[in-house]
């Protein structure tokens, strides 16, 4: 398995600050927040898309993927969604990235029925765009839908291979979700696997790799044991925890820490 971090963990830092760090302690991608407010985003010009493109290919580094925050299951017009995904789909075909990352969204007054329809409908209309462009959408276990189980129920209804999950192992355990049962629904969907970890279900604040409760020795034996060879991605939620430790002061120890989960599932 490959090992990237999120720029979630290193809020508006520059592209070359951030690469910088990737290749000091041995991280082979970099999962990019795509946000306005980070260096990163669908505001862009094309001169600017490719100067990011090549400082990622000057360092070594992959762009594993784009953070984005379109919200897939909300109770919105169709069209402000999809345009919305397809033009983070454009922003990944320019950077090289190979996916984009979704939330489902819904509200909570929707029906479970009404959110899993627009969700799929609306990610099968941008599943055609997005095999255009050669990029892959992620629906990510989170908010309305943050178990494998929750996820399947969109996945079912949308079937297209550009339509896939990401594993975001910390709301998954949330939703009382065990690895095995996770990896057993989103296995055939999978695109990466996000890791993280926290004090407690009250207490999300983000924390150093093996420093918390998430099961993330189960979470890699599950993929090692069934020859799964993708990615896993820290992503350390420094930008909604400002009281967090500054993540480049943890991002050596948590490769090593990932290094011996691989290490001692293999």
């Amino acid at each position: 398995m490959k090992l990237a971090f999120s720029t979630l963990g290193v809020p508006g830092l520059p592209v070359a600050d951030v690469l910088r760090l990737a290749t000091a302690h041995g991280y082979h991608g970099i999962e990019l927040r795509a946000h306005p407010e980070e260096p990163v985003h669908s505001g862009l010009s094309p001169t600017e898309r490719a100067d990011v493109a090549a400082e990622f290919k000057a360092a070594g580094v992959e762009i594993l993927g784009l953070g984005g925050y379109a919200k897939v299951a909300a109770p919105c017009d169709d069209e402000i969604v999809i345009t919305e995904v397809r033009a983070l789909l454009e922003l990944a075909r320019d950077l090289g990235a190979p996916y984009v990352r979704v939330f489902p969204g819904a509200d909570a007054e929707q029906s479970g029925e009404e959110a899993d329809a627009a969700a799929a409908r609306r990610l099968g209309t941008a599943a055609e765009y997005a095999a255009d462009l050669g990029v892959r959408i992620l629906l990510e276990t989170h908010d309305s839908h943050r178990t494998g189980a929750d996820m399947m129920r969109i996945l079912g209804l949308v079937g297209h291979r550009q339509v896939g999950a990401l594993w975001d192992v910390m709301h998954t355990w949330l939703g009382g979700e065990q690895p095995a049962e996770t990896f057993a629904a989103l296995s055939p969907h999978l695109g990466y696997v996000q890791v993280k970890d926290i004090a407690s279900p009250d207490d999300t604040t983000p924390l150093a790799l093996g420093a918390g409760i998430l099961p993330l020795t189960d979470c890699v034996e599950v993929l090692s044991r069934h020859g799964w060879d993708g990615w896993l991605c820290w992503e350390y939620e420094k930008r909604w925890y400002p009281e967090a430790t500054p993540l480049p002061e943890l991002l050596g120890s948590g490769r090593e820490h990932l290094a011996r989960l691989l290490n001692d599932s293999a």
